[in-house]
């Protein structure tokens, strides 16, 4: 009884001092950006996957339970939500395009703070940056967003890649290896390895320490902050201490099913990205890159724990904004696709939590669509800071203030086909999701359409876009798709 009374005092107290702080202005941002994390979490219902951390942070914030990407792939996904401008728009569609060559006076996110004179800073990858070719690196970092910036550099960079197990070893892995550096190439390969390093010893690991003295540094000069911690996990090549993978026995890791056909089943265009080393797996080689993608996401959950209880003991959890997402989903064999670059819900989904230092509506899930370029609006919309005039997706706040509120915006995510598995032109494809259905098209519909209904079928595996009687909801969503998001 004594201890629920102290208990209901402190969370009085907490909002009390949260309501101050958004009142006087003085609102932090702690913004955590997971890489190629797909929504296999507890608290998004996957049964495995351990993330105690997180589920933590959505049991004190807000849980979209239904976010988008903008593209599924890094580069332009991230040159998105950062400068709130979508993909068409920044005209960013692969890894090495940048958003400033078209748009050179664009105010990204982390600008608008540094506008409003908070202290912003980045920490590991927060901005384009090739995994792990350049970790230790600022990549293809927009260096007027941030007043500051660290660039984590572990022992998972370092470490003999002979070590590692990938799915490419074969006359090129000579030339990704060579003089033990790990290039760009491998970033792109599945690849797995139990450390036998400790976490802090890690590039994540050394990212939670930097973080952790530049919060403690804030705690003591009581200024503002913006900062972006970036986590390089669960990115391939899938590297975190043995620990992590003995969470998960290969034997209580489930397949997904995939059809023996399926390009009977789906556009040609949808499927491009298979490789066939990725299809030629065997079931003990799906079950090890599965495991290897799921320690690392326990291996990054256990690091946004330190930071989370960092706030905690510095006492800035008070008066700080904290957001978690990944910049896309990730396939791990659905329909017999791996890692990134596809339509499918495995992929253009994403998780994504907001927890306002009121602890307004903590726990609650909220199941409206929304899309990761939103954060912008929904950023600045909460501190008080002007935003750029020119920026696109909406506030979330209303969401956040009602998780339940009506919300008629749809989300639209899109990615490139180059001439790659059959593909004869490059080609874009382009999907909508509302609440029940996603509808995609592969250039206009010329090389195939989608609709599936997830109420009846969350895995989509059931097209029915030719169904005559799913008619007029293709026709609904054909136009939703083509009136675009703004």
């Amino acid at each position: 009884m004594v201890q629920s009374f102290y208990r209901a005092i402190l969370a009085i107290a907490l909002v009390a001092s949260a309501s101050a702080a958004m009142a006087a202005g003085q609102i932090n941002v702690l913004h955590i950006i997971s890489d190629d994390l797909a929504a296999r979490l507890g608290c998004y219902g996957d049964p495995l996957v351990k993330t105690p951390n997180i589920d933590r942070l959505a049991a004190r914030g807000v849980k979209f339970d239904r976010a988008y990407c903008q593209y599924a792939l890094c580069n332009p996904s991230r040159s998105s939500f950062l400068t709130g401008l979508r993909p068409d728009k920044t005209q960013v569609f692969d890894q090495t395009a940048q958003f400033r060559k078209k748009h050179p006076n664009t105010i990204t996110l982390p600008q608008s703070f540094r506008r409003a004179r908070y202290l912003v800073s980045r920490v590991g990858k927060i901005f384009q940056m090739d995994i792990p070719g350049e970790i230790g690196t600022s990549g293809m970092d927009d260096a007027k967003s941030w007043d500051t910036v660290v660039n984590p550099k572990g022992r998972d960079v370092t470490v003999d890649r002979a070590a590692i197990q990938v799915l490419a070893k074969g006359p090129s892995w000579n030339t990704i290896t060579k003089g033990n550096q790990l290039l760009s190439r491998m970033g792109g390969t599945l690849g797995w390895l139990a450390d036998d390093g400790a976490d802090v010893q890690e590039t994540d690991g050394q990212a939670v320490v930097a973080a952790t003295q530049y919060l403690s540094a804030r705690s003591r000069d009581h200024k503002p902050f913006y900062l972006a911690v970036g986590f390089v996990r669960p990115h391939t090549p899938f590297v975190a201490p043995k620990s992590y993978f003995a969470m998960y026995p290969l034997s209580e890791i489930v397949l997904p099913v995939v059809p023996p056909f399926p390009l009977q089943l789906f556009p040609r265009a949808a499927l491009a990205t298979r490789t066939p080393i990725e299809m030629a797996m065997t079931d003990d080689l799906r079950r090890s890159a599965i495991q290897g993608y799921d320690a690392t996401i326990t291996f990054m959950d256990a690091q946004v724990g330190l930071l989370l209880d960092a706030l905690d003991r510095l006492n800035l959890s008070g008066n700080t904004i904290v957001v978690f997402h990944s910049d896309h989903g990730f396939h791990l064999g659905e329909k017999g696709l791996w890692q990134k670059e596809s339509l499918f819900e495995e992929c253009a989904r994403v998780p994504l939590i907001i927890a306002q230092p009121s602890g307004v509506n903590a726990g609650q899930t909220c199941s409206r669509t929304v899309e990761l370029v939103d954060l912008y609006k929904t950023l600045t919309d909460l501190c008080g800071v002007a935003a750029d005039p020119q920026v696109q997706g909406d506030s979330m706040t209303p969401l956040l203030n009602d998780p339940a509120a009506p919300w008629l915006h749809a989300a639209f995510t899109q990615v490139s086909r180059l001439k790659v598995q059959g593909i004869s032109d490059p080609m874009m494809g382009r999907s909508v999701r509302n609440e029940r259905w996603r509808y995609t098209e592969w250039k206009l519909g010329e090389e195939g359409v989608e609709l599936y209904d997830h109420e009846a079928d969350p895995e989509e595996m059931h097209n029915l876009a030719v169904d005559p009687d799913q008619a007029d909801v293709v026709a609904q969503m054909k136009a939703l798709l083509r009136a675009g998001g703004d």
